[in-house]
């Protein structure tokens, strides 16, 4: 069986002498010397002024809105995973959608500015696939309507953008290191903002609001991550080199022999930006054919995932429905192929033989 993704496994002795130093300790959780190691070497990491590690990608979405204090409506993107948008949702403010850019699938900045009105708090954008969002104009639009920018970077370890990490942008920006991704603890994720208000607010809002054992200041969540997956992610960043080269040789891979197929992958530029080649995502020419290609390859046990659908306007809880029909139409046509680290060249070579068969 060929699987959609599969999670980066380090050697396993590595694993069991940081849990052995964790049994020793006898500290499971309530930042231990784990997690703070991991966020001192992942700030060095991303050389980034301030980072919060935190319990998943999702929890660190809900955490950056709370510490934005918005209310009202959240100009965010149609073309992401359903967290994004269940994100604002979830903390009682109004997503608003603005559709993407048919070439990087990202939002599209001249969408965002039709978008706003005077209920704007804020704005949501997604780095999709890892591939950085126009954060120039993106800025530009922040400071006209002087409203902050969070981004969606689950996608983006160590894509950089003009030298700089692309966790860098925005006011607020968060990663995921869930176990499917390029880097991963098994569940986790980290919070990085610009100045030394916010990051106090970060703290408080990921740990319940204490300021003391017995203090409070204001409401907060258990947002902590635990001994156990900070150690997972101390041992994965020792192969993170690896893991981002070998995944740009099968990213490259596939680029190179779908050249000849009636399938559009990515085409990406890749001027002033170090990409991550986190996903590999082709585009159909129709729904149907997408489906019989699935069909044909889940017959001959290989799993691939339609990474993104739906179209998160498309949602049936989604408050108001705004149009995005460059969105709605790439989302019912798009797959993500098989991508990881022990992924062989004979596997991806049967993947696209079978996909050549239907196509």
């Amino acid at each position: 069986m060929i699987t959609a993704t599969k999670p980066f496994s380090p050697p396993l002795e590595m694993f069991q002498d940081k849990v052995s130093e964790i049994f020793k300790n006898k500290w499971f959780t309530n930042h231990g010397p784990m997690v703070t190691k991991l966020e001192q070497n992942l700030k060095k990491y991303f050389n980034v002024p301030y980072l919060v590690l935190v319990s998943n990608g999702t929890i660190a979405l809900q955490i950056a809105i709370k510490a934005l204090e918005l209310k009202g409506e959240i100009i965010t993107t149609p073309y992401s995973y359903v967290a994004t948008t269940s994100t604002i949702i979830w903390e009682n403010c109004i997503p608003r959608f603005a559709d993407i850019d048919p070439i990087t699938l990202n939002i599209d900045p001249l969408k965002i500015k039709e978008q706003i009105t005077s209920n704007t708090k804020a704005i949501l954008a997604t780095n999709v696939y890892g591939y950085p969002c126009d954060f120039d104009e993106i800025k530009a639009i922040s400071n006209e309507y002087g409203i902050p920018v969070i981004y969606d970077n689950a996608h983006g370890f160590s894509t950089k953008f003009k030298n700089s990490d692309i966790l860098n942008f925005g006011d607020i920006s968060t990663i995921s290191f869930h176990a499917t991704k390029l880097f991963h603890s098994v569940e986790g994720g980290a919070i990085v903002c610009q100045d030394e208000k916010t990051y106090k607010k970060l703290l408080l809002l990921r740990n319940f609001g204490h300021t003391s054992p017995n203090t409070f200041d204001g409401v907060g969540i258990n947002g902590k991550m635990n001994e156990l997956c900070a150690a997972m992610g101390l041992v994965n960043l020792n192969f993170a080199e690896e893991i981002c080269k070998k995944r740009k040789s099968q990213w490259l891979f596939y680029k190179d022999k779908l050249s000849d197929y009636p399938i559009n992958s990515m085409n990406y530029n890749l001027t002033e930006i170090d990409f991550n080649y986190a996903y590999f995502p082709i585009i159909f020419e129709s729904e149907t054919k997408l489906l019989n290609v699935i069909k044909h390859l889940e017959k001959n046990n290989i799993s691939v995932r339609r990474y993104f659908n739906p179209s998160l306007n498309t949602l049936n809880y989604i408050p108001i429905k705004d149009e995005c029909p460059i969105s709605e139409d790439i989302s019912k046509r798009v797959l993500c192929l098989p991508l990881y680290h022990d992924l062989t060249v004979e596997e991806q070579n049967l993947i696209l033989t079978k996909i050549k068969e239907i196509c």
